[in-house]
């Protein structure tokens, strides 16, 4: 079933791509919660339209793209985003976020397949390479600040990260910790079992007392009964 997906989806494809995915997936996961809308052939059609009209904005010769390169490189993004105490964002900056502000803000048109930054998923100062074509570059600042503030010192900021890296270490030694805890009561738990079952079978020298005792009590039998005989 093809669909437009309306955001970008991890695995499936960008916003405003048509994409190819099956039917289940697309009823019972993509369409119900917004994140792409059926491609009926008018909307395929208003989707090519909207991509011919920014494709004029793009860079056309190697010329075109040094321009363009010069205009980016005095361009400063800036994305206000919910964040936690330790700079994590509730959410992130994705290229295409990038490339929609670029073109929102200063009509120019990239692909976003270009853009050199995975997810942005912390607040701070970024440095975000932009291919414009063939061997052509651009580097454009980006801020990502939380939301209703202003962005910290850099010391601040690696302060932040860093204490939120220690936690996350510590969060997964806890972990291992405790995955290891159980393993040891599980095996301390299976020894006793197996000590257990050991004390209740017999053991050799048990084995043979009992069958000495038994002979023993056969010839005490035997000579009882010759006497009997004997009187």
């Amino acid at each position: 079933m093809e669909v437009i997906l309306l955001t970008d989806v991890e695995k499936v494809g960008l916003r405003g791509e048509v994409v190819n995915v099956a039917r289940g997936y697309a009823r019972n996961f993509l369409l119900p919660r917004k994140l792409a809308q059926e491609a009926t052939p008018a909307r395929v059609a208003e989707l090519r339209k909207v991509e011919e009209k920014r494709a004029k904005h793009e860079a056309k010769t190697f010329e075109d793209a040094q321009q363009l390169a010069e205009r980016l490189g005095q361009i400063e993004l800036r994305f206000d985003m919910k964040a936690g105490p330790t700079g994590s964002l509730f959410g992130s900056v994705t290229p295409t976020d990038i490339a929609d502000q670029l073109w929102a803000q200063h009509k120019v048109r990239v692909d976003r397949r270009k853009i050199g930054v995975d997810t942005i998923k912390r607040i701070g100062r970024h440095q975000v390479a932009v291919e414009l074509f063939q061997d052509v570059t651009a580097e454009v600042r980006t801020l990502v600040v939380p939301e209703g503030g202003e962005l910290p010192p850099d010391e601040e900021l690696e302060a932040m990260e860093a204490a939120e890296r220690a936690e996350a270490e510590r969060a997964a030694q806890q972990r291992e910790e405790l995955d290891l805890g159980a393993l040891d009561a599980a095996t301390a738990a299976q020894d006793a079992e197996v000590s257990s079952e050991n004390e209740l079978q017999p053991t050799p020298d048990d084995v043979g007392g009992e069958l000495a005792g038994d002979n023993f009590d056969r010839a005490a039998d035997a000579d009882q009964s010759e006497h009997a005989e004997q009187t």
